[in-house]
């Protein structure tokens, strides 16, 4: 199914969660935030998030510094 990240459109398996998509982008939950369709989803759903057909999403890293 297609779904676009961060603007850029991807393919994805249909059963895809969000974990899964950040584990496909190799990036590690705690180090970001992950909305969908502007609603931010929780690091405690990312597992059970099941994405759907012409999902937005916004995957934000965190950085430090000041």
């Amino acid at each position: 199914m297609k779904i676009l990240v961060n603007g850029t459109p991807r393919e994805v398996p249909e059963t895809t969660t969000v974990a899964d998509l950040l584990s496909q982008l190799e990036m590690t939950a705690s180090h970001v935030a992950v909305e969908v369709n502007l609603e931010l989803v929780p690091r405690a759903r990312h597992h059970e998030f099941q994405l759907r057909e012409a999902d937005r999403l916004e995957v934000v890293t965190l950085v430090g510094g000041g």
